[in-house]
């Protein structure tokens, strides 16, 4: 198991948070457009950064902080 510092854990908790809100920005994009092709790339890309998010996600809850 990886032990991390605070700031390496403070630095993975931005970049989830960073990750969830590009995913949700891209999803509502995707729900106001009307242009099938340019939506279904947005749902696409939105999904690709959710997965980014459990990924990075489970490094965070499988790592520990160093004392």
């Amino acid at each position: 198991m990886k032990q991390l510092t605070m700031k390496e854990l403070s630095f993975i908790e931005d970049e989830i948070r960073a990750e969830e809100i590009t995913a949700k920005t891209m999803n509502w994009c995707a729900s106001l457009c009307e242009d099938e092709n340019l939506k279904k790339s947005l749902e696409q890309m939105a999904e690709q950064h959710q997965l980014k998010v459990a990924d990075l996600s489970q490094y965070f809850n499988q790592s520990k902080m160093m004392q």
